[in-house]
């Protein structure tokens, strides 16, 4: 029968997910099991104005509810008997994960590849994993490059920064999109708040705090966030060439840009300087936002799809939230400052113009298995600059062409692309798959990779009590034949202590000790692992 089982309907499985501040590890610690009339007083104590607590309901699994602490933890309360909760899984080329809503519990948009199993109310219910060494998490560092940067320079890094995939249309204009966590603002809330972001599988790129000015990021720039809901097949999501989401700490209904100096804040200018050097423009294609509940929206699709620039929640194709709340839009984004730079930073190289006097863009792309930009090398390299010529764009060669892409190629190929009728950073030199099609009438590429035939991580906290998968069969047999068995039967398709202890022998055998060898897989012991995949 088990524990779970004789357990009374009203109990509640209790834990704390504790992100700690200096080195951004996060481990969860399980508490046990409460009653209603705990839940009850729990919940009417956060709604004292008084409280420095704030209740938010899990958007996937009913009865389910986290508390929002002003110290930055996060008190999680999963009913005994609620239903399996889905696992997120990483994101395998064009697949989507759990992309979800923000914090409001209407906004869930299913699983269309997911692990099967229980809930998510067990021990070591870790955002990030395993504890150190494996897991620790540093502050972000920007590396020097030509191209616009993934990660803002300062910004904390939360999570495994694994938290969605390329983008479905890069040859769409870039954008940001502007949501509200619906949750107070501070210094104390913003780890909080992340760890709920997580837990929930709703991650933005961003996440930003406007009143102590703190910045963090749940993944690249240059990946997909989680925050939006589909617009039916459509993914909201990977919409554009990039889609910076940006979860501000904040109520739509009462504005975060009233007060709010920018000048103030350096993070804030970093983070408008980011959107700028991947392209964003200072506009609100959409219009005006919604300044409550009952304003009317218009989210018009072919807006979304073809123009670049800022949006709100509220602005969303397939989404119904009326967030951010009617923003200052002269705040944001801002006027860019005069001379043509970011405001936060150094300007980023400018396209080129065909003429020799600017930067050419020095960054790669790769499109079908084979990279483009400068420095790259290869017979198809080779192809596309004779290309290039047999369509009159080759001027800038001295000499060539040749299979390493130069500057000359660049150039040449930006020539291509506003013949087009690109511009700006869409006519930077730098191949797209649609401009590639267009020149080359198909698009190289080298033969797909088989498919994975190892089990992909399925998170920490899919390993709980009362979770059943054949995942856990291949799991113990694979443990077995590296001589890591604690089993007495089996292995079988129940989590069990066994499962652990057997798994505890894996992580001393990698070279993990203390509580890095607690017995709850990691990505990277599970990697090293190689389970087999399950079909």
């Amino acid at each position: 029968m088990g524990i779970r089982s004789a357990l009374p309907v009203n109990t509640f499985h209790v834990a704390v997910d504790h992100v700690d501040r200096d080195t951004l590890t996060a481990s969860s610690t399980y508490l046990g099991t409460v009653d209603q009339a705990h839940v009850d007083e729990v919940k009417a104590i956060a709604a004292l104005e008084t409280t420095e607590r704030w209740v938010k309901d899990h958007p996937r699994q009913p009865g389910a509810f986290m508390v929002l602490r002003d110290d930055g933890d996060l008190d999680v309360y999963v009913p005994t008997d609620a239903p399996e909760a889905p696992v997120r899984t990483p994101d395998p080329l064009s697949l989507t994960r759990n992309e979800g809503g923000d914090l409001a519990p209407d906004n869930a948009q299913a699983v269309k590849k997911q692990a099967k199993g229980g809930t998510l109310a067990a021990s070591a219910m870790s955002l990030v994993g395993e504890t150190v060494p494996e897991t620790a998490i540093p502050f972000a560092a920007t590396t020097a490059s030509s191209r616009p940067a993934a990660y803002i320079d300062g910004a904390v890094r939360f999570g495994d920064q694994s938290i969605g995939g390329a983008m479905d249309t890069p040859n769409n204009p870039p954008r940001m999109t502007w949501h509200t966590t619906e949750s107070p603002a501070g210094k104390s809330y913003f780890y909080s708040v992340a760890a709920y972001l997580i837990r929930v599988g709703a991650e933005p790129q961003v996440i930003y705090d406007p009143d102590s000015d703190l910045l963090g990021q749940f993944g690249p720039l240059t990946q997909s966030g989680r925050a939006l809901r589909n617009d039916g097949s459509r993914r909201t999501n990977r919409e554009g060439k990039v889609n910076i989401q940006v979860e501000v700490l904040g109520k739509a209904s009462k504005p975060w840009t009233n007060g709010f100096d920018p000048a103030k804040k350096p993070n804030f200018r970093k983070l408008i300087a980011a959107g700028r050097a991947h392209g964003v423009p200072d506009a609100w294609p959409a219009g005006k936002l919604a300044a409550t509940a009952s304003s009317p929206t218009k989210r018009d699709r072919t807006t979304w799809q073809t123009k670049g620039g800022h949006y709100g929640h509220c602005q969303v194709p397939g989404n119904d939230h009326w967030d951010p709340g009617a923003i200052d839009t002269t705040i944001v984004p801002g006027k860019a400052p005069s001379g043509g730079g970011t405001g936060g930073g150094t300007a980023p190289s400018k396209p080129s113009t065909g003429t020799g006097t600017t930067t050419p863009a020095r960054y790669k792309v790769t499109i079908n298995g084979l990279a483009y930009g400068y420095g790259a090398v290869g017979d198809h390299v080779t192809k596309v600059g004779k290309a290039l010529v047999a369509k009159g764009f080759g001027k800038h060669y001295k000499a060539g062409p040749g299979p390493t892409w130069s500057d000359a190629d660049t150039r040449n190929y930006s020539d291509f692309q506003r013949s087009l009728g690109h511009t700006g950073t869409a006519a930077d030199g730098i191949p797209g798959e649609a401009s590639l099609r267009k020149l080359l009438g198909t698009l190289p590429g080298k033969a797909k990779p088989a498919a994975p035939v190892y089990e992909p991580f399925p998170g920490a906290e899919f390993f709980s009590p009362g979770r059943r998968s054949p995942i856990i069969t291949a799991m113990g047999r694979r443990l077995v034949a590296e001589g890591c068995s604690a089993y007495t039967q089996g292995p079988g398709p129940s989590w069990t202590n066994a499962d652990k202890a057997s798994y505890a022998k894996w992580q001393k055998k990698l070279g993990y000790t203390g509580a890095a060898a607690d017995g709850i897989p990691g990505r990277k012991s599970w990697d090293a692992l190689k389970v087999p995949k399950q079909l």
